[in-house]
């Protein structure tokens, strides 16, 4: 589970939609998205950073991939057996072939596996750190050694970082030139021109292993900072699609003729992060006391003007095994200045760390910082810039920050490694949140193979967390995209991968 957070800008420079504008004419067969996230890096262990996320699918097969129904299906490895108890799977490859006509190989398929899990660069390894031993039999067969039996494991192996890369011309080209700006492809589409800061604009790879597929010749994907200028093009019909549509205009483009706004699933959680270590919320009390005074109904109306559902545990409401029937800690002033009294601390000063280009951000902060002042606790907010913001809440320099993550699977032990576990490598999100029975509970859920007893597991973790308030959990939003009458099925997967081979452009 990765942080998104980004910022956005005020201004778009003129030239750039003129540009655009010039550019959509050229070939009616290609889909353009309007994001405000950029492309950071083409090599799929480098970048962590949403707009990266959303591309690495498009570019890099992965060994097993959903199908239309969430469900896992056969990738590159055209069959899958578990063994041993679940610590060994054998992965039968199809007969595939990189963009350049080479063949997709057990060996290119080990390398790339390893080189998530060990190489220095690596953003997300966490994936692959069950992962013993990677083992190529012939040119078609890899058998993957487990430290011990991990349920989720499987699963893992369509997340957006485990494309397969070509091991020789990774090796022969060095790993800078081999990703710089025409990577080998074993996805759909191959790189037809990449302008950094700008667009990526993608064609249809001829050698793709799925017959008939992309059905399209190709995609553009242009990075439009500003809100309102992404919206204006696609009601100008200079762009397909708009990628995070400004909640205040959700319910008005869903009247405007020829423009879709479905709001589909995702595995997002927005939260406030509160800093265990620091003096402010090291007492439980203090932190419980914060969550029962916050209103998270009025705070996902006035960011998502009532699209978002209210959280009440601390992982996303998507994922298998959420704890529905949990209540939370439910609105209750009353409780809060309770609590606060008990503890010493009415009148406590907290310092709310945001993003100054965070729109949903300060607004989260403004609200948070009203609600904490009416029920006990003095708030100020400080406004950083995003480099500041990673540099303070990852370095403990906080006592509460508004924010937002996201699950790649639908299993949620990477969720959990990521923002709940304190002994899971990122310090539970940077709260420095650390009860050894939730690390206790994490890895007997992943070893755990029985379905009902994992769910047993999984709700406790829940009912623990949110009670000792590893994080408050606020709102759990769909995803706001908007879809122009010439694509069809287009959409954003709720693990954040855009079905760009499925879709069909309209002429």
């Amino acid at each position: 589970m990765r942080l998104k957070q980004y910022a956005k800008s005020a201004m778009i420079v003129a030239s750039t939609v003129l540009i655009i504008a010039t550019d959509y004419a050229v070939a009616d067969d290609i889909i353009r998205i309007a994001s405000p996230y950029k492309v950071q890096n083409l090599d799929p262990v480098r970048s962590a950073a949403a707009g990266t996320i959303e591309l690495y699918g498009q570019l890099y097969s992965r060994v097993l991939r959903l199908d239309s129904d969430g469900k896992l299906a056969p990738g590159l490895a055209s069959s899958w057996e578990v063994s041993d108890g679940g610590k060994t799977i054998t992965l039968k490859l199809r007969n595939a072939k990189f963009s350049d006509g080479s063949p997709i190989t057990a060996d290119d398929v080990v390398f790339s596996l390893l080189r998530i899990r060990d190489h220095k660069e690596s953003a997300y390894p966490a994936p692959m750190q069950q992962l013993e031993t990677a083992t190529a039999q012939g040119t078609d067969t890899v058998v993957l050694k487990l430290k011990s039996a991990f349920a989720p494991f499987i699963g893992n192996l369509e997340v957006w970082n485990i494309g397969i890369v070509s091991k020789q011309d990774v090796e022969s080209r060095g790993e800078e030139k081999a990703f710089a700006n025409d990577p080998l492809a074993s996805g759909p589409y191959k790189v037809k021109k990449w302008l950094p800061g700008d667009r990526l604009i993608l064609e249809a790879n001829p050698y793709y292993w799925r017959k008939g597929y992309p059905k399209n010749s190709g995609a553009e994907l242009i990075h439009i900072p500003d809100e309102n200028t992404r919206v204006s093009m696609l009601l100008a019909g200079e762009i397909d699609a708009v990628r995070g549509v400004p909640w205040s205009q959700v319910a008005s483009l869903k009247k405007r003729s020829g423009i879709s706004v479905p709001l589909e699933p995702s595995t997002i959680i927005f939260m406030s992060l509160l800093n265990h270590k620091g003096e402010a919320f090291s007492d439980v009390r203090v932190r419980q006391a914060a969550a029962y005074a916050l209103n998270k109904e009025a705070i996902a109306k006035a960011i998502t003007f009532g699209n978002a559902k209210v959280a009440n545990t601390t992982i996303p409401g998507a994922l298998t095994f959420h704890h529905k029937e949990f209540p939370g800690l439910r609105y209750n002033p009353e409780k809060a200045k309770k609590l606060l009294e008990e503890a010493n601390a009415v009148g406590k000063e907290v310092v709310i760390v945001v993003v100054a280009t965070d729109t949903d951000g300060q607004k989260m902060a403004e609200i948070m910082q009203a609600q904490w002042a009416a029920n006990g606790l003095k708030a100020k907010i400080e406004k950083v810039d995003t480099g500041t913001w990673w540099k303070r809440i990852p370095g403990g320099e906080y006592d509460a920050a508004p924010t937002w993550c996201y699950n790649e699977t639908l299993d949620p032990d990477l969720a959990l490694r990521w923002a709940i576990c304190g002994a899971c490598g990122s310090k539970a999100f940077y709260t420095f949140y650390d009860n050894p029975k939730i690390t206790e509970l994490t890895e007997a859920g992943a070893r755990e193979l029985d379905i009902d007893k994992r769910r047993a597991i999984y709700h406790q973790i829940q009912e623990i967390s949110t009670n000792e308030v590893s994080q408050i959990p606020l709102f759990y939003p769909p995803y706001a995209n908007a879809y122009g009458s010439r694509v069809t099925g287009l959409t954003l997967t709720p693990a954040l991968q855009w079905t760009l081979e499925e879709t069909i452009v309209l002429k």
